[in-house]
């Protein structure tokens, strides 16, 4: 089992190592040019420039059993369709049962923003430190689910 980060601009790179480390679990953190990472603990794996590069290269690395960490519900989607597991960095856990809504969420949100024709964004609040605690201990149950 590895543990695969969509790391671009990834709030909880310290926490997934943290339980990584603790679990003895291998993890690869996937970036593309524009967000360089460094890691004592992780593998780096920069990723040419490109629409969805990341995403597709992450998909072509896992599988069956692995858990991915992404806010990217079609990344989450495509890893489920190949038997990993996969979170959210807010720590909810994607499953068969629930993505299919997301996506169908996404979609209609898109189609909002597009027919009001506003092309700005409200960025997401600020973490504090409790998501970050509620991430961990989410994302360790995940990984020993996943590690039975």
């Amino acid at each position: 089992m590895k543990i695969f980060v969509d790391a671009d601009a990834c709030p909880v790179v310290y926490e997934v190592e943290e339980v990584a480390r603790k679990l003895k679990v291998p993890v690869c953190l996937l970036c593309d040019t524009n967000h360089v990472l460094t890691s004592q603990y992780s593998e780096v794996v920069v990723i040419g420039m490109g629409m969805d590069a990341v995403d597709f290269a992450l998909i072509n690395r896992c599988q069956k059993g692995d858990v991915v960490v992404t806010q990217d519900y079609g990344v989450a989607a495509m890893a489920l369709g190949k038997k990993a597991y996969a979170i959210h960095q807010s720590g909810k856990w994607y499953t068969n049962e629930n993505i299919d809504q997301m996506l169908m969420e996404r979609h209609l949100a898109k189609e909002a923003r597009r027919a009001s024709k506003k092309n700005y964004i409200k960025g997401p609040k600020k973490r504090s430190n409790k998501d970050n605690e509620q991430f961990e201990k989410s994302f360790e149950r995940l990984v020993l689910q996943a590690l039975r």
